[in-house]
């Protein structure tokens, strides 16, 4: 059994204030994929950077405070890629990969364009280059998990406002055939769905109002993979019990060999 976590941490010292690494610590987790570090390697203390029996592997962004991503794993992976080859997106630290034998797992970031227009034509700029290093992972005939926070619905099921949100980021029409696209034309399996075909399974709420409350949530975290390992998937759990972050731990089992 294979059990792997995406956690979006909004601060991974903010997270393991609010408690992150004990419960982590209890999930017998073989791989934790975090995302929004916010920290660069000198923020990061020694449970930080190897909480009790994890490796760690971190892409820093050379931004202060912003951005990163991490993979917490059990066992030493076989390599670890640092950055995908694109410099405007590897300077925000959004992308690490850990090989274990045919398995290749990822912790990946993409950007939010809610800030504003700029930051939205970054996210369709990364969209354009991302596409083609997903194609060739998939070309290596590897089993591969990219764990994260995609930062699109993919679907109406996929955010409770959807009518109300069909023009801001994160649900434009554009971003959404984008993610169609990930899923149809590379033929990469959107896991949760997969398993859970519920409505009103979200991963993260605004910090507005009473979005937590009202459980008026985004589902934008994802364990997106190859369909030989998704196959495999036996169960997903999304963690509300506690709040680290203003994301939901996401929790998937693979009846694969860790």
């Amino acid at each position: 059994m294979l059990k792997i976590i995406s956690a979006n941490l909004n601060g991974v010292r903010s997270a393991a204030k609010k408690g992150f690494f004990e419960w982590m610590a209890k999930q017998d987790a073989d791989v934790v994929c975090v995302q929004e570090l916010k920290a660069q390697a000198a923020d990061m203390s020694p449970d930080l950077l190897s909480p009790s029996g994890y490796f760690g592997h971190f892409h820093y962004a050379e931004k202060k405070g912003y951005s990163g991503v991490g993979i917490y794993s059990r066992i030493k992976a076989d390599s670890v890629v640092i950055g995908f080859g694109c410099p405007e997106f590897d300077a925000e630290g959004r992308y690490v990969e850990c090989n274990f034998g045919n398995l290749s797992v990822i912790s990946v970031y993409c950007p939010s364009g809610s800030s504003g227009p700029e930051r939205q034509l970054a996210k369709f700029r990364f969209m354009e280059v991302f596409m083609p290093h997903l194609a060739d992972l998939k070309a290596r005939g590897r089993e591969v998990i990219l764990c994260g926070d995609w930062n699109i619905a993919h679907k109406e099921i996929d955010l409770k406002n959807w009518k109300g949100n069909k023009k801001n980021s994160g649900f434009l029409p554009e971003e959404r055939a984008w993610l169609t696209s990930v899923f149809d034309d590379l033929d990469l399996v959107d896991v949760f769905r997969r398993v859970d075909t519920r409505a009103e399974q979200y991963t993260w709420w605004s910090n507005r109002g009473q979005a937590w409350a009202k459980n008026v949530g985004w589902r934008i975290d994802y364990h997106v993979a190859t369909p030989g390992i998704a196959a495999t998937a036996t169960a997903v759990s999304i963690y509300k019990d506690e709040r680290f972050s203003d994301h939901a731990p996401l929790t998937i089992e693979y009846a694969h060999d860790a």
